[in-house]
């Protein structure tokens, strides 16, 4: 049997005045995946990422992490997944290392664990030397890394991420890539979504394009794009071809 880490079955979310910003969406994701997540603007993208790690209601279906129904199970879903927003709004009172041990806090982990997770994730993206000052003085890119350490701290078996590359730099972006595939390399699975379709192809083994809140084509990359480049395939299945 595939060990499927995201079930999505048939998720529909609709926004006052009858907007439809997600319509029937079903979709496996399954351990070793890296599933990419494009769409336009306004496709439905960050409502479906937020009503997978249980930040936003939805009207009608249900969504599985590791089995465990997000509605039913909500803190065994959110133990096993690490989330990063499309915007780091974080505790700016707060200095980068009292963030980092209130998520850890959060997640129960020990403090060998925390210290070598902080020391690991802070070293590869340069953040050893901010994390005494506070939040308030970050720049958006210092933020964003903070967020992503918070993440991957307690070593998730699941990673949701909404436009993580917005922000970084590319020496940062190079770090988070190789991240992403060792995390997948050891069995667990992310999915994220992105605008970057470059990374999306190099990075991705599957991929689903959204459009109006509805899924138009998923699978393996490869299969997706055919003898085509994503962004060929991406615009044909847009409309703006």
């Amino acid at each position: 049997m595939p060990d499927h880490i995201l079930e999505i079955r048939r998720l529909s979310k609709t926004y006052s005045k009858g907007k439809k910003a997600v319509e029937d969406l079903s979709l496996d994701i399954l351990a070793g995946d890296i599933y990419g997540f494009i769409g336009p603007n306004g496709a439905g993208k960050t409502t479906t990422i937020r009503a997978i790690v249980g930040v936003m209601d939805f009207d009608e279906g249900e969504i599985y992490i590791e089995g465990h129904c997000v509605r039913a199970a909500p803190i065994a879903c959110k133990s096993v997944t690490g989330y990063i927003p499309d915007n780091p709004d974080i505790y700016a009172f707060l200095t980068g290392v009292q963030y980092l041990s209130y998520i850890a806090d959060i997640f129960s982990i020990s403090r060998n664990r925390r210290e070598a997770g902080i020391a690991k994730y802070s070293g590869i993206f340069g953040m050893s030397s901010a994390l005494g000052d506070p939040i308030s003085s970050y720049s958006h890119g210092m933020r964003q890394k903070l967020v992503l350490i918070g993440a991957l701290i307690h070593e998730p078996k699941f990673l949701v991420l909404d436009e993580p590359f917005v922000g970084l730099d590319p020496e940062a972006s190079f770090h988070l890539k190789k991240i992403m595939r060792e995390l997948c390399e050891s069995g667990r699975a992310i999915f994220f979504s992105t605008h970057i379709l470059e990374v999306a192809e190099k990075l991705c083994s599957k991929i689903a394009i959204i459009r109006e809140g509805k899924l138009i084509v998923s699978g393996p990359i490869d299969q997706v794009r055919g003898q085509k480049s994503l962004e060929k395939i991406f615009l044909e299945v847009v409309g703006h071809e």
